[in-house]
């Protein structure tokens, strides 16, 4: 399955105020009320002419023009519960002004531009588009690329990763296009994988690509040990690297509160002879993604405050300090070009900085480990049709 968004779309309206919305496919009852309004419609006379202009001419005096994409548009590609939610968490949260929603299936996408547009009056009135052609997503500074399919029962993760690079394949080009300057964060899975893909396909240079990467791992950790020690999950400090997957490596010789480093009070903390057993702690946050799927269905709401936390970052510049995917070549005498998850500073560029972690030998040889397994599978990957 790819996903084909090329060429225009021919449904295409505007809504009054300062939102564009872009119409889908019409309905039947759509039609059935065009086709009656326009029966009833009385036929126009040459008295016309002689008529008051509409109300929107008589409120209004023009001056000029509104700029049609502003300086903090965002682009969410794919409708599902992933990039829904990563919509609504940078509404809600005023990161930006200018949203813009693109999907192949037209019904979902209409049904969640339409329920965000009716919330826009209590959400400082951004500016809210969807449409299932690309030309909508024109002129953004971030694009998050949220489409692609979940693995399913009895299919391997080199079959989802063909499907999924596949999409990327098709989608990220026309993206580019439209928006050649912006910052393309990915949250697709693998998307360490898909990251790498995007890179290549793109064009753009590397530190415009990043990936939601260990971020959220990096959230999951800090709460699971917060709620150990009964502080908040800000008061800790600690990082996840490498792959988001299996392999992934908490870094617990930098874990701290308050600047109390724990290995300093446990040496041996994280380790198999931990007699605290503090790995387990690890162990839950590998299972983390997989025990909120099958208890609820989706794993969505945390990572779309991750997105938006990474998205935030870039538009204001901030530098922030985040654990994302980007290529970790040279890094920890890793090889490979592969990007996986370390802390990097973000900023309006996009990846401006990677920091160089003081990790232990045991840390940089699972970190290693992590590159080589998610590089056997790239391995497999044609990025080239």
């Amino acid at each position: 399955m790819v996903l084909k968004l090329t060429g225009r779309s021919p449904w295409r309206y505007l809504v009054p105020r300062r939102r564009h919305r872009s119409a889908l496919p019409p309905s039947a009852l759509r039609e059935a009320l065009r086709s009656s309004a326009e029966s009833a419609r009385p036929r126009e006379s040459s008295s016309s002419a002689s008529r008051p202009g509409c109300l929107r001419d008589e409120l209004f005096c023009k001056v000029s023009d509104p700029v049609r994409d502003g300086r903090g548009k965002v682009t969410v590609v794919g409708a599902g519960q992933v990039g829904a939610a990563c919509v609504s968490s940078i509404l809600l949260q005023n990161i930006a002004s200018h949203v813009a929603m693109v999907d192949a299936f037209p019904k979902k996408l209409e049904g969640e531009g339409m329920d965000c547009s009716h919330a826009a009056m209590l959400l400082r009135d951004p500016r809210i588009e969807y449409d299932t052609d690309f030309c909508v997503s024109s002129n953004s500074r971030v694009v998050i690329v949220a489409s692609g399919a979940r693995q399913k029962r009895g299919q391997s993760r080199m079959d989802l990763v063909r499907l999924n690079v596949d999409i990327v394949k098709n989608i990220v080009p026309p993206l580019v296009e439209y928006s050649p300057n912006a910052v393309f964060v990915i949250v697709s899975n693998p998307v360490d994988i898909l990251s790498w893909v995007t890179w290549k396909v793109s064009g753009l240079p590397v530190n415009r690509v990043i990936g939601s990467g260990t971020h959220l791992d990096t959230a999951r950790f800090r709460f699971l040990i917060a709620e150990r020690l009964c502080v908040a999950p800000s008061a800790v400090h600690g990082y996840v690297i490498g792959e988001h997957g299996d392999s992934q490596v908490p870094v617990w010789s930098g874990v701290n509160v308050a600047g109390i480093q724990f290995r300093d009070i446990l040496p041996n903390i994280g380790l198999e002879t931990d007699e605290e057993k503090w790995n387990e702690i690890h162990k839950d946050v590998i299972r983390a993604g997989a025990t909120v799927r099958c208890l609820k269905g989706s794993s969505s709401f945390a990572v779309s405050v991750c997105v938006a936390d990474i998205t935030r970052a870039i538009l204001r510049d901030s530098q922030a300090v985040k654990t994302v995917s980007t290529m970790i070549q040279g890094h920890h005498d890793v090889c490979h070009e592969t990007f996986l998850s370390l802390p990097c500073v973000i900023g309006e560029n996009g990846v401006t900085k990677v920091i160089r972690m003081r990790i232990t030998e045991h840390e940089k040889k699972l970190f290693q480990t992590s590159a080589d397994a998610v590089f056997n599978v790239q391995k497999g990957v044609k990025t080239k049709s």
